[in-house]
């Protein structure tokens, strides 16, 4: 194969595979008595590694790094490996389209928020939820659900959202009494009021995962989402949902 015809085979350009040449990653082959690069099976299936990896992330040196462990193996080990590979993409391909699917579904019926797409967990809570008040907690709220979202990993985003579907039918309870709480300071006396009706609508297992407000302690959560959490915050809203965790907590031991 010429250099147009292997670049082309493996989806990239000629330019391309001189610079891999030049970079070390490529060897250069053998050439044929007018000069021209001859390409083989292996170059082609080193190219295609090559190719592979840069895509994935890696730097150039990255890659040197690991096809240096490949060094000794066999064609046939080389090609499994790729096979196994391409089964891995069709399977995250799919995956991927399934979870497309669903939401283009939720897009179709109206039912998508505005800053999807969004896990499947997520659209189903928020759904749940309706037309949601005038508030600036709500507005809140939806940021930090939409932050979880991303940070917590997937399985355990399925289990929270799964416990939060039961409080958000009391979401509208809690709103006004948080919203008024903007401003005050964190010794107000209506904190009590607002840090016990936000319990009331929590379940007890959410109480394990919540953050306290201890160093170190974080449940579910890790520090920056916990911090993420209270950041923005006026000092009676922190105190009032510092307070709700704190309550939930208790209850879930009385509980036991």
């Amino acid at each position: 194969m010429r250099i147009g015809e292997i670049a082309a085979l493996v989806g990239v350009t000629p330019r391309a595979v001189r610079h891999y040449h030049q970079s070390g990653l490529l060897p250069e082959p053998a050439r044929r008595a007018n000069g021209y690069r001859e390409y083989g099976v292996r170059d082609a299936v080193l190219l295609a590694r090559v190719r592979r990896l840069t895509e994935l992330g890696l730097g150039l040196d990255e890659v040197r790094v690991v096809l240096a462990d490949d060094e000794g193996r066999g064609l046939v080990e080389v090609l499994e490996e790729l096979a196994e590979d391409l089964v891995r993409q069709e399977a995250e391909i799919r995956a991927r389209r399934e979870r497309l699917a669903g939401l283009l579904d939720e897009a179709r019926a109206g039912r998508l928020p505005a800053d999807g797409p969004l896990s499947p967990e997520l659209t189903s809570l928020l759904a749940g939820l309706g037309e949601l008040p005038d508030s600036p907690m709500a507005a809140k709220d939806r940021q930090i659900l939409a932050l979880m979202d991303v940070v917590v990993p997937e399985g355990e985003r399925a289990r929270l959202m799964g416990l939060m579907e039961g409080a958000a039918e009391h979401a509208r309870e809690v709103y006004p009494l948080l919203d008024a709480l903007s401003g005050a300071a964190a010794d107000d006396p209506r904190v009590a009021e607002a840090a016990r009706v936000l319990a009331g609508c929590l379940p007890d297992e959410l109480g394990a995962d919540m953050p306290s407000g201890a160093p170190g302690e974080a449940g579910a959560f890790d520090a920056s989402l916990a911090d993420a959490l209270f950041a923005d915050l006026a000092p009676a809203q922190s105190a009032a949902v510092h307070l709700a965790m704190r309550l939930v907590r208790e209850r879930r031991e009385r509980g036991r």
